[in-house]
């Protein structure tokens, strides 16, 4: 092969690189943190990122996977100012333009949420957390499963929720800012 043709590859897949940067592919975990490749923000939260985090205290709105996803497995670590801090990571999103827990699922982030049922731990409308998990105040890990209709909710290494429900069958993934001051970093995730 020829120097230039050789020059030629090597160009092109620097080039391509970054592009692949924040694609999942099957079977590989790949980290969509640190950069905002492969994401892009819905509504007016002001998501920027500190030291490698993804950070948000004002406004209300979503960072929002560029990808959609069926099966799948996440996991994050995040960090929640206080019980009245608001956030969650929606899945298989029906509309990535208007994002709410009747038209996806979230793996919901707050404890002093008035119905107790979708608080810290659970999917509002879908999965009461099993147990109490308080997550204000320090640094906690999501551990999400989708497979099919089987969705398994991991918080801080205790099962909250194990169900299986078909609702909502595929799309992005989102992060979502609401109240507080909300901080996530280490996101991985792999296609299954």
């Amino acid at each position: 092969m020829k120097l230039v043709n050789v020059l030629k590859i090597a160009v092109a897949t620097m080039l391509l690189a970054p592009a692949l940067e924040g694609a999942a592919a099957e079977g590989k975990w790949v980290t969509m943190s640190g950069s905002f490749n492969g994401w892009r923000q819905v509504g007016d939260a002001n998501w920027r990122i500190e030291g490698g985090e993804f950070v948000a205290d004002k406004g209300n709105g979503h960072l929002v996977m560029q990808e959609s996803f069926t099966d799948f497995h996440i996991t994050a670590e995040f960090f929640a100012s206080d019980g009245k801090a608001n956030s969650g990571i929606y899945f298989h999103i029906e509309n990535p333009d208007k994002i709410t827990d009747d038209t996806a699922y979230e793996a919901n982030i707050i404890d002093e949420r008035p119905d107790q049922t979708g608080r810290t731990g659970g999917i509002p409308h879908y999965g009461p957390p099993s147990q109490i998990v308080n997550a204000g105040g320090k640094w906690n890990t999501y551990d999400i499963t989708v497979q099919g209709d089987h969705i398994v909710l991991v918080i801080n290494g205790i099962k909250t929720v194990d169900i299986h429900d078909s609702t909502h069958k595929s799309g992005p993934i989102s992060l979502q800012y609401a109240a507080g001051v909300i901080k996530f970093r280490n996101i991985q995730l792999m296609k299954l």
